[in-house]
């Protein structure tokens, strides 16, 4: 898995591509983490890139949600294919965590 990294005013965009797996989520992990460590704590996930995802890769983002939140960030996910959106909902996190369809309305959800 690759992930592209850009920064925006007020927000970083990871963008992976291919699948998020059990093999493929220490690399998402070490991502996150390290946007976190430089501060950077309103994260935009562009799904356009990603085939799928496995429970054990949405756990990573679970994983680092709360420290998010306490800390005044966020996770943004757009761009979802249905079959990446059904694994969310399945596991009940469109609930949980921001999800918006298209790059155009995320600057405002980190406002």
């Amino acid at each position: 898995m690759e992930i592209k990294e850009t920064q925006h005013e007020g927000y970083v965009t990871l963008l992976p591509q291919g699948d998020l797996d059990a093999n493929s989520s220490i690399i998402m992990d070490e991502s996150i983490q390290g946007q976190i460590d430089e501060g950077q704590l309103n994260i935009h996930v562009d799904c356009s890139g990603l085939e799928y995802i496995s429970s054990a890769g949405l756990g990573v983002f679970i994983s680092h949600m709360d420290e998010l939140k306490e800390a005044g960030g966020q996770f943004v996910f757009s761009n979802m294919s249905d079959k990446v959106f059904q694994v969310f909902k399945l596991l009940g996190l469109e609930a949980l965590m921001t999800i918006v369809p298209d790059r155009a309305q995320v600057a405002t959800e980190f406002t």
